[in-house]
């Protein structure tokens, strides 16, 4: 891992870096005292690892919740290089949306293209975050929706050291195996009004998943509009599973 820059703002650090051409970014509180627990942040297709939305729920997750938390550009995304699959795959979703043909099977297939090496790449990042002094080795939150969950299926189903995920807004296609394998304990996210998910396939990924532990956040408005309270509650359940018998961390 090399970082490439650190920065410093509203009692969070930022560093950038490279892992074997994979880029990422890290977030931790200022002064921290201690290892942290870690959490793995997916972001959204067309997105990246600074995305607004991202960075503003890594800084909270850090300064509020005393977290670790890391984000990288899942393939194809960012800075990372466009492969010629993905882009045939993003215009035929493109056309097809503009035509008003249903999306979930384009979805679906764009997920299934990158999702191999995303789960690669997220094994190879853990690692090496867990590495370092200031993180903790033990279990690792994951938040992610709509591609966040869709390739973040798939990483809950293969990887044993996330202990809780936050997922949502994507439906069951293409997700049944993997959403099958996943245990952990899960906050899931749902907009009732999601025009780019029917309603009816979210709460069938729902519905899918293996844990024992799921609650379903079911609120009004389209697919860009989670409720900034949902922060507050994604922050709440990872402290209540990466960290339930922790003294509060020190900052």
């Amino acid at each position: 891992m090399r970082f490439t820059s650190t920065t410093s703002a509203d009692d969070v650090t930022e560093q950038s870096f490279t892992l074997n051409e994979i880029p990422g970014v890290l977030w931790t509180p200022d002064h921290a005292i201690g290892p942290r627990p870690l959490i793995a942040m997916g972001h959204g297709g067309g997105q990246h690892k600074r995305a607004p939305g991202i960075t503003a729920r890594a800084v909270r997750f850090a300064a509020e919740g005393g977290f670790a938390v890391v984000a990288i550009d899942a393939p194809s995304h960012g800075d990372r290089p466009q492969d010629a699959a993905f882009n045939r795959v993003r215009e035929e979703l493109r056309a097809g949306m503009a035509a008003g043909r249903e999306p979930a099977g384009l979805v679906a297939a764009m997920h299934d293209l990158l999702a191999g090496q995303a789960v690669a790449d997220w094994q190879q990042v853990i690692t090496a975050v867990q590495e370092l002094e200031h993180v903790d080795d033990g279990p690792v939150g994951y938040w992610g929706v709509s591609m966040g969950t869709g390739l973040g299926v798939p990483l809950l189903a293969a990887e044993p050291r996330i202990g809780a995920a936050v997922l949502g807004l994507v439906g069951l296609p293409g997700l049944a195996e993997a959403a099958a394998k996943v245990t952990v304990p899960v906050q899931f996210l749902l907009q009732w009004d999601d025009e780019l998910v029917p309603r009816d396939e979210g709460l069938a990924l729902f519905g899918a998943l293996a844990s024992a532990e799921k609650t379903l956040h079911a609120n009004l408005g389209g697919h860009r509009h989670i409720p900034t309270f949902e922060i507050d509650d994604a922050r709440q359940f990872f402290s209540r599973h990466l960290s339930p018998d922790r003294p509060p961390l020190s900052t």
